[in-house]
């Protein structure tokens, strides 16, 4: 049946036309972006993955950068180390010549504290951006944002690269800073018997001076000095210390100081004093044959630890006597095991954050890759396929026109 009202062919080729049109314009679209899901319209499940993984990329640049900051940071401080591991060679050269009889001690002894002054300037200038690993301002380690962790639940965690700070000054000037004289008011943290915080007192040969401690809390500072200088001069001014953490107890700031004293008579195989401890009191005998002089100094606010510095029995090196020159060759033996630790560990640390950096970028390519093959165009097949279209719409729209022209075959039948 034939009607000048519906014309079938007509439609079904018009909705033929729509329906390549529709793809042309699809086609187009995608070769102008150069995408194939550019929203969510175009593939709502493709489109959500792919732009997840570009917020991680954008995260792991950003990550990239910490990790960039974190190498500078600990190449600096490795730097600094090794370099003082060479000023410390240097200085035991020295050392080593002044075991000799026969030599100027007092002209090696001013090398000597040039040296050491280098060492107190290379600490003081390794930093970056104001961070500085070695100067010993904190016993914190350093954390360097290394990766963002995303679990199959769709949670985000950080993870860090934690680098250890090493303590290569030689007096740890947040700590020292913070210590008063006689006018010190923490007079209960630490008593030697004298009359205040600070002020000396003396023990003759053959008696024993007891040393207590008081109050301890977390920053207390408890220093105490030895110095015989004045007398026989067989130990010079010495000075042990202690800052006390969160944990300690007087028991366990007096077991750390007595046992820094035990440590420097031994190394230096001084047998003129003789110490002990019960509970929080040290007590130190004097058999020197000549009067000693003690001094104790307490404090606030330092950082919990051993607070002269990491080098901090630099500033006790003297070899213009036999026995200064003996003590400082051993002492110069563990100063030099600390700066070589110090420099292996930064340079473990700054391996570490290299090697994670690497991995990072490797991460932002692969995730790239992946993101393009979700929602890029494949630009040859695009081609082909809008060839293939253009052709169709160009029958699409003759079968119309044809479609159009059947109601024309109706006049012949009314002539």
């Amino acid at each position: 049946m034939s009607s000048i009202l519906t014309n079938n062919s007509a439609m079904v080729a018009l909705e033929t036309l729509r329906g390549i049109n529709k793809d042309l314009a699809m086609v187009q679209s995608e070769i102008s972006t150069g995408k194939k899901v550019s929203s969510a319209k175009d593939n709502a499940a493709i489109w959500a993955i792919s732009t997840v993984m570009s917020t991680d990329v954008e995260s792991f640049k950003q990550i990239q950068d910490s990790l960039n900051l974190g190498n500078s940071s600990v190449g600096v401080a490795r730097s600094a180390s090794e370099q003082i591991t060479n000023v410390l060679q240097d200085m035991k050269e020295l050392i080593v010549s002044a075991q000799e009889e026969n030599v100027d001690r007092s002209k090696i002894q001013t090398d000597i504290g040039a040296l050491r002054d280098q060492i107190g300037s290379i600490v003081g200038a390794a930093q970056f951006n104001g961070l500085n690993l070695i100067d010993g301002a904190s016993a914190d380690d350093v954390n360097v944002l290394a990766s963002l962790d995303r679990a199959s639940n769709g949670t985000v965690s950080a993870s860090y690269i934690s680098v250890a700070r090493s303590d290569l000054s030689i007096s740890n000037n947040s700590v020292a800073a913070v210590y008063g004289g006689a006018a010190d008011t923490t007079t209960n943290l630490i008593d030697n018997g004298g009359t205040a915080a600070g002020t000396g007192d003396t023990f003759a040969t053959g008696a024993t001076q007891v040393v207590t401690i008081g109050t301890v809390a977390d920053g207390n500072g408890y220093r105490l000095v030895l110095d015989d200088t004045a007398t026989n001069n067989n130990i010079g001014a010495r000075t042990f210390e202690y800052v006390a953490g969160t944990d300690d107890s007087a028991n366990s700031v007096a077991a750390s100081l007595e046992s820094q004293i035990s440590n420097f008579l031994s190394a230096t195989g001084q047998t003129d004093y003789v110490v002990s401890r019960t509970d929080n009191a040290i007590s130190i005998t004097n058999n020197s044959g000549a009067t000693t002089a003690i001094n104790s100094f307490a404090s606030t606010g330092g950082t919990a630890g051993v607070s002269a510095g990491g080098l901090g029995d630099l500033a006790t090196v003297d070899v213009t006597t036999d026995a200064g020159a003996t003590a400082a060759l051993t002492s110069i033996e563990g100063l030099l095991g600390t700066a070589i630790d110090a420099a292996a560990g930064f340079g473990s640390a700054q391996k570490r954050i290299e090697t994670q950096n690497e991995f990072v970028q490797t991460m932002v390519d692969s995730l790239t890759t992946g993101i393009g093959g979700l929602t890029d165009t494949d630009m040859e097949a695009a081609s082909a396929k809008l060839q293939a279209l253009q052709v169709q719409q160009q029958l699409g729209t003759q079968a119309l026109s044809i479609a159009n022209q059947a109601p024309q075959s109706l006049l012949s039948l009314f002539r």
